[in-house]
C-alpha cells in the first residue's frame, strides 16, 4: 500500500505505436514527431499530478505516456499522495482559480506546503525535465530546486479570474518554473512572466479504449442492458460530479426538453476523482433526482462503469450536453466529436475551439437554451449528421494526441 505522503507511480502501460496514427494525422506529424524523439532519445521526463483516476489529467497522462516511450522517450509518471485535509484544500485552490471566492487560512497554507514538503524530499534526482500538473502539486518545484532540471508548469483549468488570495499565495511558487502552459492564452495566469507562457490545448487517443470503433448494434445492446429504452430518444452527459460541470442544470434542461418530447431520457456518467471530496456531496444530490424519475439514469466508476462504457453510451445517444459553467478544455466534447455526435455546450473555457464552423449555434449560455437546442436537434436527423460529421473532421485535424505530444516535445526541446 502506498503511504498517505509519497511520489507513487501508477501501474504501467504498454508502449504505443506511433505508426498506428500516420492515416489519420499525417505524414508531416509523424515524421517531425519521430525527429523530436530522436533528438531527446537521452532526455529523462517525469509528469507529476495527485491522482490516477477520475479526472482528465489521469486520463491523458494514462495515453500520453505509452506514446512517449513507444518513441523511445524516457517518461514516467508519479503521483503526490496526500490527506483529505490537504485534497480540501486543494480543492479549494481548484474552484478559487476559475473564480470562487475562498478565504484562504494560515492553517490551510501549512497544509498545502507540507504535502509538496515531504513529497518533493522522496521526488526522484535523476530526471531532466519535470512537468508538473495543476495547483496541487504546484509548490513542488520551490521544495525540491532545479537540480540541474527544467521545470514546467502545465494549468488545465481557465485561472484568468482568479480568487486574489489564492491567486498570491500560488504564484511565487509557480514563478520559479522554467515554463508554463495553458489550454489558452485567456487562461494565463495573471502576475505570471508572458514570455515563459505557452499555449497547447490537450487532445485525445483516437485507439483508447474510450474512444476505439464500436458497432452501432453492440452499443444498443449494452445500452439497453443498463435500463435504457433505446427506442426512445436519450440525452448524455459525461463529466465528473462536479458543480462546475452543473449537472443540476443539465437536469432542469432535460426536463424542460421533456415537456415537448416527453419519451426523451436523460443520462449521467461521471467518474468519481480521488482528490475531490466536493464530487461525492454532488453525487447525493443527483442521485435524490434521479431516485425520482425512472427515465434519468447515474452511472459512476464507483458502480463498475469505465472507459468503455462511456463509449457505448457516447455512440449510442442522439444528443450530448456539456453545460460546464467553467471549463478548462472539456475532452468529452471532443469524445463525441469524434465518434461524430451533436453536442450541445456551455459556451465556456476551451469548449468553443472545439466546435467546428458553422455550428456555434449549439453553444448555450443557460438551461433555457440548452433545452431548446436539444429540442432543435431531437427534431433534425440530418442536422445531427451535418454536424457530427464536420465535428469529427474538426477533432482530426486539431485534437488527437500525436499533436499534443508534438507541441509539448517542441517545448521541452526549446528549453533544453
Amino acid at each position: 500500500m502506498l503511504p498517505k505522503v509519497a511520489i507513487g507511480r501508477p501501474n504501467r502501460s504498454v508502449q504505443t505505436n506511433i505508426e498506428s496514427y500516420r492515416s489519420l494525422v499525417g505524414d508531416e506529424t509523424i515524421d517531425e514527431l519521430r525527429a523530436l524523439a530522436r533528438d531527446l532519445k537521452k532526455v529523462r521526463i517525469c509528469h507529476i499530478n495527485s491522482t490516477a483516476y477520475g479526472g482528465g489529467v489521469a486520463e491523458s497522462l494514462s495515453r500520453y505516456l505509452p506514446l512517449l516511450q513507444g518513441l523511445g522517450i524516457s517518461a514516467e509518471w508519479r503521483l503526490v499522495h496526500g490527506d483529505p485535509a490537504f485534497f480540501g484544500v486543494t480543492k479549494a485552490f481548484h474552484n478559487a482559480l476559475q473564480g470562487g471566492h475562498y478565504d484562504l487560512l494560515e492553517s490551510e497554507q501549512d497544509t498545502y506546503l507540507k504535502i509538496n514538503r515531504q513529497s518533493a524530499e522522496l521526488l526522484d534526482t535523476n530526471y531532466d525535465v519535470v512537468i508538473v500538473h495543476d495547483p496541487q502539486p504546484a509548490a513542488l518545484r520551490h521544495f525540491a530546486g532545479a537540480r540541474g532540471a527544467k521545470w514546467i508548469w502545465r494549468c488545465h483549468i481557465d485561472s484568468s479570474s482568479p480568487d486574489p488570495g489564492v491567486s498570491e499565495f500560488l504564484v511565487p511558487y509557480i514563478q520559479e518554473y522554467d515554463a508554463f502552459v495553458f489550454t489558452m492564452a485567456q487562461f494565463v495566469l495573471p502576475m505570471l512572466d508572458e514570455p515563459r507562457v505557452t499555449v497547447i490545448p490537450p487532445a485525445i487517443d483516437p485507439f483508447a479504449t474510450k474512444n476505439m470503433e464500436l458497432s452501432p448494434d453492440l452499443c444498443k445492446r449494452a445500452i439497453a442492458d443498463s435500463g435504457v429504452d433505446v427506442s426512445r430518444p436519450l440525452l448524455l452527459q459525461v463529466s465528473r460530479f462536479d458543480p462546475w460541470k452543473d449537472p443540476l442544470g443539465v437536469i432542469e434542461a432535460y426536463r424542460l426538453v421533456k415537456t415537448e418530447i416527453p419519451g426523451v431520457q436523460l443520462a449521467l456518467i461521471g467518474a468519481m476523482a480521488a482528490d475531490d471530496p466536493e464530487g461525492w456531496q454532488l453525487l447525493d444530490r443527483v442521485q435524490e433526482e434521479s431516485a425520482r424519475d425512472p427515465n434519468l439514469f447515474v452511472f459512476t466508476n464507483v458502480a463498475g462503469v469505465g472507459s468503455m462504457e462511456v463509449n457505448v453510451f457516447q455512440r449510442g445517444c442522439d444528443v450530448v450536453l456539456q453545460k460546464s459553467i467553467r471549463e478548462g478544455f472539456g475532452l468529452v466534447v471532443a469524445e463525441a466529436l469524434w465518434k461524430e455526435k451533436p453536442v450541445v455546450a456551455e459556451s465556456a473555457g476551451g469548449i468553443p475551439m472545439q466546435f467546428p464552423a458553422g455550428f456555434d449555434r449549439y453553444l448555450i449560455t443557460d438551461v433555457e437554451g440548452c433545452a431548446v437546442a436539444a429540442i432543435h436537434l431531437l427534431r433534425h436527423l440530418g442536422e445531427r449528421g451535418r454536424f457530427g460529421r464536420a465535428g469529427r473532421e474538426h477533432v482530426r485535424l486539431n485534437f488527437l494526441l500525436p499533436r499534443l505530444v508534438r507541441d509539448e516535445l517542441r517545448l521541452i526541446k526549446s528549453l533544453l
